[in-house]
């Protein structure tokens, strides 16, 4: 490890440059899952009924990921911070227009960085960098708010 904390601009690997991403979903008992990636993490996904994360966590985990990578990248460049919590929240509804889905989405940052002039430029920065990741950085923030099609298909396994 070079020690180099810059993302990762492999296609191939899930970095966070443009490319093809998929994940290969196994389903492990009724209401249980493993999803896997390309470079051979995994994680486990259930229905609620579990402590496993359900799909609706999954999405706002994604969404404070997503926007987390990119606010810590630009704020940490100024300094460490002392704490980096992200709350990621929202409301499931269902209407007869809609189905289910989520509304009201927030993601909200609780950062605290040192006292100087490395932490002033940081706190500076932060709400800056919280506008790019919304406006324009964070790709899972970005494909739900402009709300892309998704195409849903079977076959025969």
């Amino acid at each position: 490890m070079t020690g180099d904390t810059s993302p990762s601009t492999d296609d191939t690997t899930g970095g966070t440059g443009p490319g093809h991403r998929s994940v290969e979903l196994s389903r492990m008992s009724l209401g249980h899952y493993e999803v896997r990636n390309e470079r051979g993490g995994s994680i486990t996904i259930g229905d609620g009924s579990g402590d496993d994360f359900t799909p609706v966590e999954l999405l706002l985990a994604a969404l404070a990921g997503c926007s987390s990578v990119d606010v810590d990248h630009i704020t940490s460049r100024r300094a460490e911070p002392e704490s980096f919590t992200v709350v990621a929240e929202g409301d499931k509804v269902s209407t007869p227009e809609a189905g289910n889905h989520m509304d009201d989405l927030q993601v909200t940052f609780a950062v605290r960085f040192p006292e100087g002039e490395g932490g002033d430029a940081a706190r500076a920065a932060l709400p800056r960098s919280v506008a790019q990741s919304r406006d324009r950085l964070c790709t899972v923030s970005r494909t739900v708010q402009i709300g892309v099609p998704v195409t849903m298909t079977s076959r025969d396994a």
